[in-house]
């Protein structure tokens, strides 16, 4: 896509972890605050370099509200191959723009940014005198300057063969840095209430991110485990609630996940979680319920629904059943307790969730969720479909050498209807995913297959 000429140009400097969920996350974050991925590539790949054009400063700073995947942003003032092609392009940078900041009020610093390499001190000094062309009048503050301009350069991906100059020299002014702190801030260590599958703070944050939540939407979250999904929507002013089927979870009870911790204590919970950060307030409630027979009313509740379902590895896929569905041959409960535990196969899960998505999404409310993968056997055809629902992104964290996991960002596009619940049945995409229920034995034959070479190795 072509740069367009009326939006102005920005550099965002990329963290680099995640790769994959960058441009989902920057994408989606644009659209919710009215911009528009607009660049000259469409993927940059592994490079922490990026340039944008976005219609306006305001729309840049918002989206370094909510990214956890960039660093910071710059206003591009200049780009070039080498020092002559920067200098260039400089000089050739409009200088009505430049006024606002290199005023004689003003006060300014320059820093220096290399990505893959090393500078001694002289070198960026060297590199900062080289600029004296700009019409710099202000006067020079590295403590607690107005503006703060940035050169940057970038000496590629290879720390085995660091070229002697940069591929890329950026000059951009400084806007305004991302929400890394969050990773650290919302730690999981540090969390009051754990289980064995909270998830990782970064992650959570990316998915809130990808689910476009904003103020006063509703997310839900029908695995909701210890709430870590549910923390990460508030945080952004979301209000938030979910169910799940294992009453212990839900209400802080049994064994605790810590090590050197016996039993949970007594405020242990989701809803104390949320008070730790300070976002109580938009704790709705968590219900103990099985995601397979959800007890809504039919109708449209929530904004969002993000969710990390039980892949069967350290947390089991279960729901409820009738005694009519216990398989023969296993003694029968009394007849006062109906509800008991069954298995529940990865794509009967899967598209429960989905048709419980096109019911109570609202138009246009994002779905967001892990599929866990078996890697030699994956393909594009085994992610889920439903005809409510659109495809956004689908980005992979490896979880070993032959499995995986994708995070899927599904939109909901068209009201549901009744016809639509199990028109997705006969399609192919059905009969795919269902070679998948068999990931927890595929996962674990990997695992014992490791061990064993292990094993051998050492004995050589």
């Amino acid at each position: 896509m072509a740069l367009s000429c009326n939006l102005n140009r920005y550099l965002l400097l990329m963290a680099q972890e995640h790769l994959e969920f960058r441009l989902p996350e920057i994408k989606s974050l644009l659209l919710l605050f009215g911009g528009q991925f607009t660049s000259n590539q469409e993927s940059y790949g592994k490079s922490p370099f990026w340039i944008l054009s976005i219609p306006s400063e305001d729309i840049a700073r918002n989206l370094m509200k909510r990214t956890v995947c960039a660093k910071s942003i710059f206003e591009l003032w200049g780009h070039g191959k080498s020092t002559e092609e920067l200098y260039s392009s400089l000089k050739n940078y409009p200088v009505e723009k430049m006024v606002p900041f290199v005023h004689p009020d003003s006060t300014y610093k320059i820093k220096i940014h290399t990505f893959n390499k090393t500078l001694t001190q002289e070198e960026k000094v060297k590199r900062i005198d080289a600029l004296e062309f700009l019409p710099f009048e202000g006067k020079v503050n590295l403590k607690k300057p107005q503006h703060t301009f940035s050169i940057l350069e970038d000496y590629g991906l290879d720390p085995n063969c660091i070229p002697e100059k940069p591929h890329n020299i950026y000059f951009g002014r400084w806007i305004a840095d991302g929400q890394r702190e969050l990773i650290q801030s919302y730690s999981v260590k540090k969390r009051h209430f754990i289980g064995n599958t909270s998830m990782d703070a970064g992650l959570s944050f990316i998915m809130a991110n990808h689910g476009q939540v904003k103020e006063n939407d509703v997310v839900f979250d029908p695995f909701v485990g210890t709430g870590g999904l549910l923390i990460a929507s508030a945080h952004f002013g979301a209000y938030v609630c979910g169910t799940d089927i294992d009453y212990n979870t839900v209400h802080g009870l049994g064994k605790a996940t810590r090590k050197n911790q016996k039993w949970r204590g007594p405020d242990e919970n989701i809803r104390a979680n949320l008070r730790q950060y300070g976002l109580e307030k938009y704790y709705l409630d968590v219900l103990v319920s099985d995601a397979s027979k959800p007890s809504w009313r039919k109708g449209t509740y929530f904004d969002a629904i993000i969710t990390d379902p039980p892949y069967g590895i350290r947390e089991s896929t279960r729901r409820t059943g009738s005694q009519k569905e216990i398989p023969k041959g296993i003694e029968k409960c009394p007849e006062s307790h109906v509800p008991v535990s069954l298995s529940y196969h990865l794509s009967d899960m899967f598209f429960d969730l989905l048709n419980f998505a096109a019911e109570t999404l609202m138009l246009g409310g994002r779905l967001v969720y892990w599929l866990p993968v078996y890697t030699p056997e994956y393909t594009e055809e085994m992610v889920p479909r439903h005809p409510c629902l659109r495809l956004i992104s689908n980005c992979e964290q490896k979880l070993s050498n032959h499995t995986s996991r994708r995070l899927i960002t599904m939109e909901k596009v068209k009201t549901f209807e009744d016809r639509d619940q199990y028109s997705h049945l006969p399609s192919d995409h059905f009969l795919a995913y269902q070679g998948h229920n068999s990931f927890r034995e595929k996962y674990f034959s990997g695992v014992t297959k490791r061990i064993a070479r292990e094993e051998k190795s050492s004995q050589e």
